[in-house]
């Protein structure tokens, strides 16, 4: 029994000077590309805040240059592209979604929301029955497949 104790207070130890535990870090930055003028990003950010990221937001009239780099397929292009910890995050991903992905690591490139579907994360509309949509994986051949539905 106390050689337990003993090494339960060893491990407690040693993560208290390695400081926190995976599980316990912040989750990694989120930088985006926005218009200066989009609303709906700005919601978009707010949702990712509001669920514990921490994001940089870096506004530009050149977002089309910023999906070519990251190589978005133009087919799931969105209104405004992130990166976050090696992935792409195009349009309005719900933030379980990008908690998943950075949970999981699939070897894809990023996610993404095509067009601006009512009811995603940032496009909610009161009033408004939102639409069903879906999270595209997106590969660095882009091929596309469904990461999840909404």
């Amino acid at each position: 029994m106390i050689g337990r104790v003993l090494i339960g207070a060893l491990l407690a130890a040693l993560v208290s000077v390695n400081g926190p535990t995976l599980a316990q870090r912040p989750a990694p930055t989120v930088r985006v590309y926005k218009s200066p003028t989009c609303g709906c990003c700005a919601n978009w950010v707010k949702h990712l805040q509001q669920h514990g990221f921490t994001t940089q937001v870096t506004e530009t009239d050149d977002v089309a240059d910023i999906k070519a780099k990251n190589n978005v397929p133009s087919r799931v292009q969105s209104c405004h592209t992130a990166i976050v910890d090696g992935y792409v995050l195009e349009g309005h991903v719900p933030a379980a979604d990008v908690q998943r992905l950075l949970k999981e690591r699939p070897a894809v490139v990023g996610l993404a929301v095509p067009g601006m579907p009512i009811g995603s994360p940032g496009m909610e509309v009161p009033n408004v029955k939102p639409q069903a949509y879906n999270v595209i994986a997106f590969d660095k051949q882009g091929q596309l497949k469904i990461y999840a539905s909404h």
